[in-house]
């Protein structure tokens, strides 16, 4: 009695990529590799509404023999993929592999998973205030659990190296897996087949198969030729890492980057001096106040956003996205609404002191806002946002950096002297600085949420000597209830309800995910 052989079947693949990430061509090399080696193939998409609402899949059957194998037979290829019968699912964002294995296309007996590991946030994400991110380490330990391989690499981080797309990197990825039936050879022919910038996206392409093989990727540009905020900031690490706990070296490390970037290396070693008070107590209080205080004293403000606006990087991230070649031009137009509040926040003092005082003596000034359309990538639009960009070096004589100094400092009182009492307290105390952030109106709604716990929840309890496990509580609710309703509705009834006794914490989990 012979032995029975399984029917051959298709390979089935499935790619999901945002809007502008260049999943439609890396389907079109797929096509036109498996092309190139006879082979019968099929290829569809579903577009997404949106670059961060919903997803573009692209969905590729290839049968795994060639045509001259079939004698004339045509396979039958489906049009859509079915859940439990993918075989490669690849994405280019990690989030992206949420969504497949919440689909079903990703399933522990059959899939291989591909997915970079770096993070295009949604809008649900960004618009909360609170900080709405997804766990990182859940998608992670969901994407290991769900596939029967999975494949998870920072592969955005290997196309920057590289200086290529990332859809050429993730094709590297699947032709080095193995999974589909196509020698490599081909899918570099196929590559060239499409016509487009050949030359960046075979590099990435040998990028992302070396990755998947463990093999160094060499970088086409030198880390040295990058700028690095943290240039002539070594005796400041030095401190770092000779004074604090080894636990909060890498919050600091950030902190240290960011605050340099922001002003200058003295007012990042102003930011240890602030936090030398708490190097002996709690870790885990030292390390919230620190990634707090780090947020704090890198407001956003006028020059932050022009700072973020003339980025070298961000105009390459922007050409990539577009999908741009090396010599294709781009034009982004910037559209910037500032009020008086914002532009006096970078006024000197005696200036902006004026302007506020005929803002509340004519409301109608206060209340103006006037749009400004900006075009970032033209010689005078550039040269606008250089320019405030440039006033950073003079922002400690700013309206803005005096208050929020002063509020800084103050903030930090409250929190030594909630931890003298109690741990917990001085940790309730430290998060509600979360409510700060932005600016504009979504600044001025969270300091005034701010304020209105500072005055009814902390200064009582930091003065009459309540139970500090019952403060603490409430104070976590009122925070919890600022974070859900920025427009003061739930704070308020929280604020409204008899404060004997404890209340339980109520606070969501909070997202743990790197700066």
């Amino acid at each position: 009695m012979s032995a029975s052989v399984a029917a051959p079947r298709p390979v089935t693949l499935l790619i999901g990529a945002l809007g502008g990430e260049g999943g439609g061509v890396l389907s079109n090399w797929i096509v036109n590799a498996a092309q190139t080696s006879a082979l019968p193939v099929q290829a569809t998409s579903i577009p997404g509404v949106a670059q961060r609402t919903g997803a573009t899949t692209y969905y590729v059957e290839i049968w795994p023999q060639s045509w001259g194998a079939l004698n004339g037979r045509t396979p039958l290829l489906a049009l859509s993929p079915a859940v439990g019968e993918v075989d490669v699912v690849a994405v280019t964002e990690l989030l992206e592999a949420g969504r497949a294995i919440r689909s079903g296309f990703v399933t522990a007996d059959r899939t291989l998973l591909i997915a970079s590991t770096h993070r295009v946030y949604t809008t649900t994400e960004k618009i909360v205030m609170d900080d709405g991110r997804f766990d990182p380490a859940q998608l992670k330990r969901a994407a290991e659990s769900s596939s029967q391989v999975p494949l998870l690499l920072n592969f955005e981080r290997i196309a920057k190296g590289a200086e290529a797309p990332l859809n050429a990197v993730l094709l590297g990825a699947i032709a080095g897996s193995g999974r589909l039936p196509i020698p490599q050879e081909a899918f570099r022919q196929g590559i060239r087949a499409e016509g487009k910038a050949a030359e960046a996206n075979l590099r990435g392409f040998e990028a992302g198969l070396a990755a998947v093989r463990g093999l160094a990727v060499p970088l086409a540009v030198e880390d040295g030729k990058r700028p690095d905020p943290l240039v002539n900031t070594g005796e400041l690490l030095g401190r770092m890492v000779a004074d604090f706990p080894a636990g909060v070296h890498e919050v600091l490390g950030h902190a240290i980057r960011r605050l340099t970037d922001f002003l200058d290396v003295a007012y990042a070693t102003l930011f240890l001096e602030r936090l030398e008070p708490f190097r002996h107590g709690d870790e885990t209080l030292l390390g919230t106040v620190a990634r707090h205080l780090a947020l704090r004293m890198s407001y956003d403000d006028a020059i932050r956003v022009a700072q973020a606006k003339t980025r070298p990087q961000r105009l390459e991230r922007i050409r990539a996205e577009a999908g741009a070649g090396p010599h294709d031009p781009v034009i982004v137009t910037e559209f910037l609404k500032p009020g008086l509040e914002e532009i006096c926040d970078i006024l000197p003092e005696p200036v902006a002191r004026v302007l506020m005082a005929l803002g509340r003596r004519w409301p109608r000034l206060g209340r103006m806002r006037r749009g400004m359309y900006v075009k970032s990538t033209s010689l005078w639009g550039y040269s606008q946002l250089r320019l405030l960009a440039g006033l950073r070096r003079w922002r400690r004589g700013t309206w803005r950096y005096r208050r929020e100094q002063e509020a800084i400092a103050a903030w930090l009182r409250q929190v030594r002297a909630a931890a003298t009492r109690d741990v917990r307290l001085g940790l309730e105390v430290a998060e509600c600085a979360r409510l700060i952030k932005g600016y504009g109106e979504t600044y001025q709604r969270g300091l005034g949420n701010y304020r209105r716990i500072v005055a009814e929840l902390i200064r009582p309890a930091l003065a009459d000597g309540r139970d500090p496990s019952a403060a603490a509580g409430q104070i976590a609710q009122a925070r919890s209830a600022a974070l859900a309703d920025p427009e003061g509705a739930a704070l308020g009834k929280v604020l409204a309800q008899p404060r004997g006794g404890g209340v339980p914490d109520s606070r969501p989990p909070m997202a743990a995910a790197s700066d």
